[in-house]
C-alpha cells in the first residue's frame, strides 16, 4: 500500500513539472506560429454556421487505459497518454489544427462555442473517443441523432482539418485527438486559456445514442440535478461551476430559456430569480433575434458570465441555479471579482475533461473519415 501511494506521489510531481513546462514552451511559440502560418493563408475560409443555436453545453496527468485493477471502467487515471503524441510520427498535427482554427474564427467567431460543444459532448458521453462523429450505419445509432445532440456544429471544422492531416500524415491522428486539441484552440481564439493537452487517443468503433440523450446535462436542470451529473464523471463542485463558465462564449436559442419568461413552472408567470429589467430584455431580444449571448469573444473570458449571474441575469435556468447554492455562489463571486481565478481553474478543468475515459492502443482506431469506422 505504501509502494502505491509513493508511487502515485511521485507520478504528480512529475506531471506537475511537465505541465509547467509545457505551458511555458507552449505559449511561447503560440502566437508565432499562428501570425506565420495565418500569413502564409491566401485562399479565404468559408464558415457556413452564424450562431450557436441548439442545446447549450459547458463544458492531470498523463493516463492509463479505460480499466482499473479489478477491470471495472473507470472516469479517470494517471498513464499512457503523453504530451505531444505525435512528435514522431506526425509533428505538423498540432500546427495544422492550430492553423485551420485560426483560419476559419477569422471568417466567423461562432467556430469557438461550436469547438468547444464538441469536446463536452463527445468526451461526457462514454469518454474522449470521438463517438460524437459518427455518422447513423448498419449497427450504430449515431449520438448526432439524440435530442441534445441535434444542431451541434463543427463537424465540418474537424473534416477540415482531419483531411489536411491525412494529406501529410495518412493514418496516424486520431479524430478523438483532433477534437480535444481543436477544442483547446477554439478556447483560446474566443479569448480563454491556453492548456497543454496530452495526446494519443483512439476512436471509437461504436456511438451511445441513448446514453447521450439520458446523461447530458440539461439547460432545465435545478443545482442538485446539475451537481450530481457533473459529480457523475468525476467533477467537484469547484470544476462544475468553471466549467459552466464555457457558456460565456457563443449564443444560447431562446427556446432553451423561453419557459422562464411567461410560464416558468407551469405557474403562468415568469421564473422569480430573474432580474425584471433582464426579463423585459429575453422578451424583446427572443421576439427579434431568437437567441441571446452572456458577452463577446474576448471580452474578460468567463467573467461577464458570472457577474451575469449575482445580478439575476443568467440566461439558463441551471446556469442561474448556481446562485441557489451556498458554495456554488462563493465560486461565482470568485470567479466574478478575480479575473485571473477563473481562466486558470478554466484550463484545469477542461485538462480534466479532455481526459475522461479515452481508449488506447487496440481498444480503439484511428479513422481515415471521422464520420465512419474504419
Amino acid at each position: 500500500m505504501s509502494t502505491s501511494i509513493f508511487g502515485i506521489g511521485n507520478m504528480r510531481k512529475l506531471s506537475l513539472l511537465v505541465l509547467i513546462l509545457c505551458i511555458l514552451i507552449s505559449v511561447k511559440n503560440q502566437n508565432a506560429e499562428i501570425k506565420k502560418s495565418s500569413s502564409s493563408s491566401k485562399t479565404a475560409v468559408k464558415w457556413p454556421y452564424s450562431s450557436w443555436d441548439s442545446f447549450p453545453s459547458v463544458f492531470l496527468s498523463p493516463l492509463t487505459s479505460m480499466e482499473d485493477d479489478d477491470g471495472e471502467v473507470s472516469w479517470h487515471s494517471n498513464r499512457s497518454l503523453e504530451y505531444d503524441f505525435y512528435r514522431d510520427s506526425c509533428p505538423e498535427a498540432e500546427r495544422i489544427i492550430r492553423r485551420v482554427v485560426h483560419e476559419l474564427y477569422e471568417v466567423n467567431s461562432s467556430v469557438a462555442p461550436a469547438l468547444l460543444r464538441l469536446v463536452f459532448h463527445d468526451c461526457f458521453i462514454e469518454g474522449c473517443d470521438a463517438s460524437i462523429l459518427l455518422d447513423a450505419a448498419t449497427g450504430i445509432d449515431s449520438e448526432k441523432d439524440s435530442p441534445p445532440n441535434k444542431n451541434l456544429k463543427g463537424f465540418d471544422i474537424i473534416d477540415k482539418i482531419k483531411s489536411e492531416i491525412e494529406m501529410v500524415c495518412p493514418g496516424v491522428v486520431s479524430c478523438a485527438d483532433i477534437v480535444a486539441l481543436a477544442g483547446r484552440e477554439g478556447v483560446v481564439q474566443a479569448g480563454g486559456p491556453f492548456y497543454p493537452l496530452y495526446t494519443g487517443r483512439r476512436d471509437a468503433m461504436h456511438s451511445f445514442r441513448d446514453v447521450a440523450t439520458s446523461e447530458l446535462p440539461s439547460p432545465n436542470a435545478d443545482l442538485s440535478e446539475t451537481l450530481a451529473s457533473f459529480a457523475s464523471r468525476g467533477f467537484d463542485l469547484r470544476e462544475t461551476v468553471s466549467l459552466l463558465g464555457g457558456h460565456s462564449i457563443g449564443v444560447i436559442h431562446c427556446k432553451f430559456f423561453q419557459n422562464r419568461l411567461y410560464n416558468f413552472g407551469r405557474t403562468n408567470k415568469p421564473d422569480p430569480s430573474l432580474d425584471t429589467g433582464f426579463l423585459n430584455l429575453l422578451r424583446s431580444r427572443c421576439n427579434d433575434r431568437m437567441n441571446m449571448a452572456y458577452e463577446g469573444p474576448g471580452v474578460d473570458f468567463g467573467t461577464l458570465y458570472y457577474r451575469s449571474l449575482l445580478q439575476g441575469k443568467g440566461i439558463l435556468y441551471s446556469d442561474q441555479q448556481l446562485m441557489a447554492g451556498i458554495d456554488t455562489g462563493i465560486w461565482v463571486r470568485a470567479y466574478a471579482s478575480d479575473i485571473s481565478l477563473f481562466p486558470r481553474d478554466f484550463a484545469l478543468a477542461m485538462m480534466k475533461l479532455s481526459n475522461l475515459r479515452f481508449l488506447t492502443g487496440s481498444k480503439g482506431q484511428v479513422r481515415l473519415h471521422c464520420s465512419k469506422v474504419a
